[in-house]
């Protein structure tokens, strides 16, 4: 019998399967949903949909370039075990060459993986490694010169923080000096003007209450948030932060002597903003005899 596109997005939703594998358990039971479910728990295949609630919060963060194009890609897994594993990181490996000819995350899961999307890979590889998976995010950066830099490498080209640094000018060599101080320093922004409109309002009516408690006059006030707003900024936004390469320098500044403007730059790290939930081990041990 016919197997129709509704009867595979109902499988696949019931049990996390592929999109082919979907079809092929259908054709197997000749359209019967449930002995189909069936005939994918046989297969080990049915094993994604009961993961996928569990929080993946460690992977690894792939990176490409070519020309004066980079993409950073984040790949989640439930634990460092996996991210370790030569079966994922190539996963990961090919999900980023991927990436290079898409524009965002959204059109990488429909992308093409060996004859399937990248979605349906991650779901087949949920079910033979155990572990809930996910493609969380991806950025492209685009510049005269694109330079690359992993930070705790698990291998060439992926690690637990990648950055990509756009410029005109300078050096390779200065280029990944700028992605390794990105790294460890993790600026909000490029420079003063791309920061958050918010998050400067936020600081400075902060750094205003706080200059206002020292009853000093209003004019000196004023020179007291100015000052400190100036130091605000030279903290948090890449051109104004002291290079660490050399403190006496701000980066800014030593783009300036090395001939370079930085134009823009991604910085990824693995699980960052994930909050994943602990459970003292009492509970853990009490959650596990009830089940």
């Amino acid at each position: 019998m016919a197997i129709t596109a509704a009867q595979v997005k109902e499988l696949r939703d019931k049990t996390g399967a592929g999109m082919m594998d979907a079809k092929k358990a259908l054709t197997e039971t000749d359209g019967d949903m449930e002995a189909a479910v069936d005939w994918l728990r046989t297969k080990g295949l049915a094993k994604a949909a009961k993961k996928s609630g569990r929080t993946a919060a460690e992977g690894l963060v792939a990176v490409r370039t070519e020309g004066g194009k980079g993409v950073a890609v984040e790949v989640n897994a439930e634990t460092d075990f996996v991210a370790k594993n030569a079966e994922f990181q190539e996963m990961v490996s090919q999900i980023a060459d991927a990436a290079m000819g898409v524009a965002d995350v959204e059109a990488l899961a429909h992308a093409d993986l060996g004859g399937k999307t990248v979605a349906d890979t991650l779901t087949d590889k949920i079910a033979t490694i155990g572990e809930n998976m996910s493609l969380r995010r991806m950025a492209v950066l685009e510049g005269e010169q694109v330079v690359s830099y992993i930070h705790n490498a698990a291998k060439p080209g992926m690690g637990k923080i990648g950055v990509l640094v756009a410029m005109t000018g300078g050096s390779e060599e200065f280029g990944r000096q700028v992605a390794m101080h990105v790294a460890a320093v993790n600026p909000s922004s490029l420079g003063a003007d791309d920061l958050d409109p918010a998050v400067v309002e936020r600081e400075k009516q902060v750094l205003t209450e706080q200059a206002r408690e020292s009853g000093k006059p209003e004019q000196v006030i004023e020179k007291m948030i100015e000052g400190r707003m100036k130091k605000f900024l030279s903290e948090v936004t890449l051109l104004g932060q002291s290079f660490v390469v050399n403190p006496d320098q701000t980066v800014e500044a030593a783009a300036h002597e090395a001939g370079a403007t930085i134009t823009g730059f991604v910085r990824l790290e693995v699980g960052e903003g994930i909050e994943v939930e602990k459970e003292d081990f009492a509970a853990e041990v009490a959650k596990a005899a009830a089940t």
